[in-house]
């Protein structure tokens, strides 16, 4: 059991910003997945995307001081990763898509449908995912904040720098562009 495992984000937050490392470590544990699986959807690359989760948490550790409490810590968080995505995206480390592993996917399957219903279900999975990917950034990391992370539109808001009203408009083009980008 963590120093601040019963503790919520803020609360550890405000420990780790008195100088207790396991509280920072605490949340590195409850954020890094959700982070990095951002980040490998907006990158399309698994090993940027590691790096990048890395310095997100090592800007967050060196400017901790900085975040008040009265900020969401994982908007805090997501606005980092995102700053650094973009910075990377801008300096052109452009990556080809990297498909889901069928070995991973096929280390996770549903028991309850029959194989060809997998198989359909499978398939779409694939689609949607190049459908993401052909995304511009802009668009793919708005879906992947709204529909993966589940994230409000005043979290989306303020991870990106944005109104609530222009989220909820790119949000609809977004989806839009991939409904497009799917295969008929």
């Amino acid at each position: 059991m963590g120093i601040c495992s019963h503790l919520d984000d803020e609360a550890c937050a405000a420990q780790a910003q008195r100088g207790d490392r396991a509280a920072f470590s605490e949340l590195v544990g409850r954020f890094q997945d959700r982070i990095y699986r951002f980040l490998v959807r907006l990158t399309r690359s698994p090993d940027d995307a590691l790096e990048l989760t890395q310095e997100t948490f090592l800007h967050a550790y060196q400017a901790l001081a900085r975040w008040t409490p009265d900020a969401r810590l994982s908007t805090w968080l997501f606005r980092i990763a995102r700053n650094l995505a973009f910075d990377w995206l801008r300096r052109g480390k452009r990556v080809a898509f990297v498909p889901w592993d069928e070995d991973e996917a096929a280390s996770h399957p549903d028991p309850a449908p029959a194989p060809d219903a997998a198989l359909e279900t499978a398939q779409r999975y694939r689609a949607l995912e190049k459908a993401l990917a052909r995304l511009p950034p802009e668009h793919r990391e708005i879906l992947l904040l709204r529909e993966i992370e589940e994230m409000s539109y005043d979290d989306i808001a303020t991870v990106l720098d944005l109104n609530t009203g222009t989220v909820k408009s790119r949000i609809a083009r977004a989806r839009a562009g991939l409904l497009e980008k799917m295969p008929r």
